[in-house]
């Protein structure tokens, strides 16, 4: 790799060079500014999930499910609970209490704040990360004390693990990573397997079925002769879709109970 130039009698190597507007701006400037290599691939494996929801989703919650927060609109929220200059400990936990009563405690809220995380990081470029939670911040019920001042309700911790489970759904498309070299050409090392082993919630798409000259079954199949995909899993993996799914409540379990019935997974009394 050559060495450029700064203009100043120093040399540096062109992925170090940050770009023009930040580099030669004040310390804002240079912090939002874009360092020439962001557009990289990154791995992250520290972040808070209960610290990263978007301000949208907290108002979005917070509206309907009539909790009082001290802001109306996500640019009020931003306002509130963000901050540029340092804080004491104190001060930055006690963020954490003006907008975590609209998300915890509600099953839709928890699945939506995982799944928009995933999102969000992929945005970002992120092929790999890891986010930490604690399952009792989000739950109201089996914790002492039950926190941001809720009444006991039916969430336990283990509940918030399978709600974060089911929002942090990987969408997988084995026959696109093959063809637009996203994975190993090798599908025996193909994500899903981990998948697989991790009992994680994960889907069988397409993609871009048109310009692969592809169907779903073909996916399937790649599955199920390099993968170990059983019938089992199919059926665990569909489920899991459907319950994924971002359908209305009701509608979301008729489509579950479609799936039971479809799968002779309905249980019967036996009259």
């Amino acid at each position: 790799m050559g060495w450029a130039s700064t203009g100043e009698g120093e040399l540096e190597k062109p992925d170090s060079l940050i770009c023009q507007a930040a580099q030669r701006g004040n310390s804002s400037s240079r912090m939002e500014g874009k360092a020439c290599y962001l557009n990289r691939p990154k791995v992250e494996l520290h972040v808070h999930l209960d610290g990263s929801f978007k301000p949208e989703t907290i108002i979005h919650f917070a509206k309907r499910r009539q909790i009082k927060i001290p802001a109306d609109t996500a640019e009020e929220l931003i306002r509130i609970v963000s901050y540029n200059e340092p804080l004491t400990l104190t001060e930055f936990l006690t963020k954490f209490n003006y907008y975590m009563p609209a998300i915890a405690g509600d099953r839709e809220a928890i699945k939506r704040v995982a799944y928009e995380f995933l999102e969000m990081k992929a945005k970002e470029g992120v092929v790999y990360v890891e986010v930490r939670y604690s399952p009792h911040f989000l739950a109201n019920s089996k914790v002492d004390p039950i926190p941001w001042g809720q009444k006991e309700g039916d969430i336990t911790p283990d509940d918030v693990v399978n709600l974060v489970n089911q929002g942090l759904r990987e969408e997988t498309c084995p026959w696109s990573s093959y063809l637009t070299g996203a994975c190993d050409p090798d599908f025996t090392k193909h994500p899903v397997k981990q998948f697989m082993k991790d009992k994680a919630n994960y889907s069988l798409n397409t993609d871009d079925p048109l310009i692969f000259r592809s169907t779903l079954d073909v996916d399937y199949n790649i599955a199920a002769k390099h993968m170990g995909f059983t019938e089992d899993e199919f059926k665990r993996v569909n489920i899991n879709a459907a319950m994924s799914s971002f359908l209305p409540e009701k509608e979301k379990k008729e489509l579950v109970y479609k799936l039971y019935e479809a799968y002779d997974m309905v249980l019967t009394t036996g009259l």
